[in-house]
This record gives structure tokens, sequence and C-alpha cells, in this order.
């Protein structure tokens, strides 16, 4: 059998790409943004945010905060790195979200499984709205160059025919054809480089569409998955220990603070139903990602937290920025 021996939950915005004094690059395309979701749904620009919150968070978004976040971010990574290295997995199964990178908006399956032989990485040398993204960004990201790391497709068979069994039309993806057009991207290329480079092991990505609508699953239908995955895995014949990662989040691109804590509260005291009532209309745009960590703490229930770190980014004082989350089970 497969056992999920640590579960692991980490955002991989670009601000942990980058280094604390460029921070700020990020609040200028906070005050551009003009799809700032509320946790109720509505889409604002940044001026509509202002005008209806006022900008309570100017001694917050101070600059000079920036590098002292920005070391303790990383301190939560080593810790994170160091308790992946210590598992000693066999496979890591990293539950994240797709943004128009390997799967298009032609083609956008709500949960796939990826079964390849080899996850490949897609290679970017400018963003439309990242502008002052380099190669050196793309690095973090292992998004420099078209990177071939080592898939698990036995498990990820066993994982497909298992969930199919307990009710869930799982999509899949058998490769990667053409890695210039369509290739993994952030969400696992950041757990290569800062979380995985010590380890010469498998990935089996997991993806679920949390970002673009009408086909996002619920908060429910994340956890349920969860629960799947771990069944699937124990019932496989392939012998592996196995560490789950779920990539991304918390709430971005507002800073929702009060609500990442009750998350992250929730996941920690085992409460389903909590984390299994948070509508839809809260996980819209960057908070979406939320959902891959409902499906690790629905995978990941037999296990107790160790470790966890929250660091609320606010970039300007509006209140935009990020809700920073790293949490560890075993």
């Amino acid at each position: 059998m497969a056992r999920i021996t640590l579960g692991i939950g980490t955002s991989h915005s670009p601000i942990l790409v980058l280094g604390g004094e460029r921070w700020e690059e990020r609040s200028h395309d906070d005050r551009r943004n003009k799809s700032l979701y509320t946790l109720d749904g509505r889409k604002l620009s940044y001026d509509e945010l202002v005008a209806e919150r006022g900008e309570p968070y100017t001694q917050e978004s101070d600059p000079a905060r920036f590098p002292v976040l920005a070391r303790q971010a990383e301190a939560a990574l080593d810790q994170l790195e160091a308790l992946l290295v210590e598992a000693r997995p066999d496979i890591v199964l990293v539950v994240g979200d797709d943004q128009d990178e390997l799967f298009g908006f032609d083609n956008l399956p709500a949960i796939s499984v990826y079964r390849g032989e080899e996850v490949v990485m897609k290679e970017m040398d400018q963003h439309p709205r990242l502008t002052w993204a380099d190669k050196s960004f793309w690095a973090g990201y292992a998004m420099d160059l078209p990177r071939r790391f080592p898939g698990a497709p036995r498990l990820a068979d066993d994982l497909i025919k298992s969930l199919i069994h307990q009710g869930i039309d799982v999509a899949c993806s058998n490769g990667v054809p053409n890695p210039e057009q369509r290739a993994f991207g952030h969400a696992y290329g950041f757990i290569y480089q800062r979380l995985m480079k010590k380890l010469q092991v498998p990935m089996l990505p997991v993806l679920i569409n949390t970002y673009f609508p009408p086909n996002n699953p619920t908060a429910a239908r994340c956890f349920h998955l969860g629960s799947c995955i771990a069944h699937a895995l124990a019932a496989s014949p392939v012998e592996a220990n196995v560490a789950i990662v779920a990539s991304g989040g918390l709430s971005h691109f507002l800073c929702e603070e009060t609500f990442d804590r009750r998350v992250l509260d929730a996941m920690k005291r085992r409460d389903m139903r909590t984390l299994c009532e948070i509508p839809q209309e809260a996980l819209c745009s960057g908070t979406s990602e939320t959902r891959n960590w409902i499906a690790l703490a629905g995978a990941t229930s037999h296990l107790r937290c160790v470790y966890d770190e929250y660091i609320p980014v606010y970039r300007t004082p509006a209140g935009t920025g990020i809700g920073l989350g790293f949490a560890a089970w075993r």
C-alpha cells in the first residue's frame, strides 16, 4: 500500500521568489488590478476598493517591513523543506492549480490526474501582467527552461482507477507533447525548486481548476476528493511513502486575514463542516487556491498538525496583498 506520511500546505506567491526589497513592485501590480475579488464574490478595481474600505493598512504596508516579512517566510519554507527531507518520501503528490499553463480555456477539466512518465515544465520569457519578471525570477518556478522531472505513472493509474470507482469522474493527462505551448507551471515548479531540491523522487500532480469558472469544484467536493485520494493510495499495491503537498493560497489579491486564520484553525481542529461550507463566491481569483488546502485536509485526517505559520502581507494601504500560509501534518 501507499501511505501518506506527511502533509504540507504552502503558498507559492511570486513574492516568495523575489527578495523582500522587491515586494513593493507587486504593490504597483495591485494598484493596476481591476479584478480584486471580495469574499462575497464582487469584483472591484483598486480605486473602487479604496472608495469602499478606505486605507486602513498604511502602517502594515510600509515597504520597510517587507524584508522582515520575507525573512520570516523564508524561515517557514526552510522548516517545511526540512520536514519533507526528514520524511524521506518515495513520491510527492502535489495538489495544485493550473493557470493557462498545461490546460487552456478550450480544455479545462475540473479535476485531473497526470499519469505521464515525465513532468515537463513550461519555459517562460515574459508575462503580460508581470512585466518585471526576468529569467532569474522564472527559475524560482523551474520555468526558465523546459525542465523535466520524473512522474509516477504507476501510482497515478491506481489513483485514477480508484477515484473513478469512488464516484469522482476525474480527467487524466498522459504527457506533455509540446512544452513550448503547454506544460506544467508555477504551482508545481515552486515545489520542485523550493522544497524538493534535496530530493530526487517522482512527483504525482493532481490538478484542480480553482481559478476559472464555471466548473470550479466546491469546497465540499475538494474535501471529498482528498478523502478519496487517501483511500485510493491505501488500496494501491504500490509500496511507497507519500508526501502530499497543497500548493498555493491563501487569500489574495486581497489579504483576508480573518478568513485565512479560520481556514487554518479548521484544518488543525479537523473541522470538516467549516471547511466544506465555504461558499463558492469566497473562492475566487487567487483565494481560490484555498481549495487545494481543503483537499489536503481531506487526505490527512489521520495526521496531526506539527507546524504552522501565517504571515499576513498588506502591500498597499487598502489591504491588497496575500495571506502567506505554511503548515505541516504528520
